[in-house]
């Protein structure tokens, strides 16, 4: 067993038709971590973890789930993970008891060993165990394919798109039980997101897909630091009528009598901006800076690599 949850090889998968959902894609997940899969519509993040649930046959490359191969050892590579999908796909004549017990008993979990109370408590239906699943509201629902996710007590946890559609309420207690699991159990956690600070806040490391190839995998810290944009925003004694601006510095109003001072970090220092400032006779109240957040990494490595 190494240190990876996942270790994924030259992973490629092409539909019929021709279509090339992924296209050799190369990603290790280490044990342990909470971590990001994140990607626009279209990249091939649903392939990637359909193939990991055993959803979809690869078309090429290798992928290792908790040590197990997938090709040679399939039911226990299959055991070591389990997914919460996005799609609500719930038998609406199932109560949420009879849900986890028909699941626990499909991956083959001896009756001695099922945690169906302890589920239901840890997602917050243990009043709601006898009521029939058409019956439930979407959040709840939700709560219910967390819940079968982890009948078989699996290693990995995969969440796809887990809050989207949800109201605060049930979000804030979906994380509070992915940290738990995570830092009580040690269990990885592999997140897909559309919310990009959810990843900034949650994630210890962030893989990007584009186009079924990885643009970038990295801790979320070393991520954020890749991003060289940055912003002075100023507050000034009086509002100049010209904007202070010169090559490599760009300047916009802002509401409330501020002006941001937009630059790059690699080209322009902090203080050739204050230069300028000073320079064009501008007297300063305060002066703050801003960094970079996960939405501009994003939009850096999407926009600016084309289909292949």
């Amino acid at each position: 067993m190494s240190d990876d949850a996942i270790r994924i090889e030259g992973l490629r998968k092409t539909y019929a038709g021709g279509k090339q959902a992924l296209k050799g894609i190369d990603l290790n997940v280490p044990q342990g971590s909470i971590f990001g899969l994140l990607g626009p519509n279209g990249a091939g993040k649903s392939t990637l973890i359909n193939i990991l649930a055993g959803l979809v046959v690869k078309s090429a490359g290798k992928v290792s789930i908790w040590g197990w191969d997938q090709d040679r050892n399939p039911r226990q590579s299959r055991a070591s993970i389990g997914v919460m999908p996005q799609e609500l796909n719930l038998d609406p004549f199932f109560t949420p008891r009879g849900a986890l017990e028909v699941q626990a008993g499909l991956y083959g979990v001896p009756k001695r060993d099922r945690r169906t109370e302890e589920i239901l408590e840890l997602v917050g239906l243990e009043d709601k165990a006898e009521a029939y699943a058409r019956t439930l509201s979407g959040g709840m629902r939700r709560r219910l394919l967390l819940g079968k996710a982890l009948v078989h007590h699996p290693h990995i946890l995969v969440l796809d798109e887990p809050t989207a559609g949800v109201d605060i309420e049930l979000r804030q207690m979906l994380w509070r039980n992915v940290r738990r699991l995570n830092r009580e159990r040690g269990m990885t956690i592999i997140l897909t997101t559309h919310y990009l600070e959810e990843a900034e806040e949650m994630c210890d490391e962030i893989a990007i897909i584009n186009h079924g190839e990885v643009a970038a995998r990295d801790s979320t810290v070393n991520l954020l630091g890749n991003i060289d944009a940055k912003t002075m925003v100023i507050t000034p004694e009086d509002m100049p009528e010209v904007l202070p601006e010169a090559p490599g510095i760009k300047a916009e109003r802002r509401d409330g009598g501020l002006i941001a001072l937009s630059y790059k970090a690699r080209e322009t220092s902090a203080e050739d901006v204050l230069t300028l400032v000073r320079e064009r006779g501008i007297r300063l109240r305060d002066v703050r800076t801003e960094q970079a957040d996960l939405e501009d990494v994003f939009l850096e490595l999407t926009r600016s690599r084309p289909a292949a």
